[in-house]
């Protein structure tokens, strides 16, 4: 009987033995096998409420990404703080550390060539966002990118919520009946070409339509809350109720100057409140009617044109799939009005 048992147990030994190399040996080789995809990305200052929404959902894309199993995506998230000499260390450190890819959402749009530079020497392709470059800069290499909005078409849209408003009911907006539309403009930051833009064709497509237009006030808020804020208090004091409208470049500085009717307990003869981005505090704003409407810059869409393009240049080192690429090198993302009479078709979808 032992002469029987000692083959059986040393087979039972081999075969567990062999499972266990097997085991070690697939481990290994699908560790070792994975490629990983490392992206850099500089942020002009994370605490800009949208830029922070892109970048969330843009780990949120790569993680689902990485579940399929082909590739471990690293996306490095790092803050310049409004400072150009951080960001341009940030990309030093991008490059020397061997990122695939390095997406810049710059601190100064009109300062893009030193980074580009940079770049094109170690040969790492750039996707610019939310700030776009200067037309020369983007013309300097070919493996340049940019994702952003339509600008225009958000300043469009945005006025298009007035005038509907107005033909709907037009005391209602030209509170005092004198014919015409008496505003104030928070605008996002000198030199922004999206504030730029979004302000000229918001003022432009209502005077287009035939409404006479005042401004008693405008200035930059930086995009910022507490700015706005500030800013619709000095107005409020200097112009009172003959405020009718406020139009701003973005959700943040509209919510701002919310926060200073609200701070000066103003319920009569308030004025009407409009923003651009679909920020969830904004979408809440509608909904309990202390804004008139927003216009939805869609930070999901952005965020994934971002990871397609540093997706396909990681694994394919071409953007030839992506079809919606203009010139090559633009992807601008689309917009949706959101008032009172739609408001609860995008809260559903927050």
């Amino acid at each position: 009987m032992r002469v029987v048992k000692k083959p059986l147990i040393l087979l039972m030994m081999v075969s567990i033995c062999t499972s266990l190399s097997a085991c070690a040996v697939n481990t290994k080789k699908y560790t070792s096998g994975i490629k990983e995809i490392k992206v850099g990305m500089t942020l002009y200052k994370q605490e800009d409420v949208f830029v922070s929404s892109i970048t969330k959902n843009l780990e949120e894309i790569a993680k689902e990404k990485e579940s399929e199993g082909k590739y471990k995506i690293t996306i490095n998230i790092l803050d310049a703080k409004g400072n150009l000499n951080n960001q341009n260390n940030q990309v030093d450190k991008f490059i020397a550390q061997d990122y695939d890819i390095i997406c810049v959402n710059l601190v100064d749009r009109t300062a893009a060539s030193v980074i580009i530079d940079k770049a094109k020497v170690a040969n790492k392709p750039v996707i610019f966002f939310n700030r776009e470059p200067v037309e020369e800069d983007m013309e300097r290499w070919n493996r340049l990118y940019y994702v952003g909005a339509q600008a225009d078409l958000s300043g469009k849209m945005q006025a298009d919520i007035i005038i509907n408003a107005y033909k709907k009911d037009k005391r209602k907006v030209d509170k005092n009946g004198d014919g015409k539309i008496q505003y104030v403009m928070l605008e996002g930051e000198q030199g922004h070409q999206d504030a730029s833009i979004r302000t000229e064709y918001c003022i432009k497509t209502i005077a287009e339509n035939g409404i006479e237009l005042e401004k008693l006030a405008d200035d930059t808020a930086n995009w910022e809350g507490a700015q706005a804020t500030t800013k619709m208090t000095n107005w409020i004091k200097n112009f009172g109720d003959k405020i009718e409208v406020v139009f701003s470049n973005n959700d943040a500085m509209a919510l701002g100057a919310v926060q200073a009717l609200d701070n000066l307990n103003i319920t009569e003869n308030r004025p009407l409140v409009v923003g651009i981005d679909g920020l969830p505090d904004a979408l809440s704003a509608v909904k309990n009617g202390s804004m008139v409407g927003t216009v939805i810059n869609d930070s999901k869409a952005q965020a994934s044109s971002i990871f397609n393009i540093a997706y396909e240049l990681a694994t394919n080192g071409n953007v030839n799939s992506i079809k919606v690429l203009e010139k090559r090198k633009y992807i601008r993302t689309s917009h949706a009005r959101v008032t009172n009479d739609n408001i609860d078709l995008f809260l559903e979808n927050k």
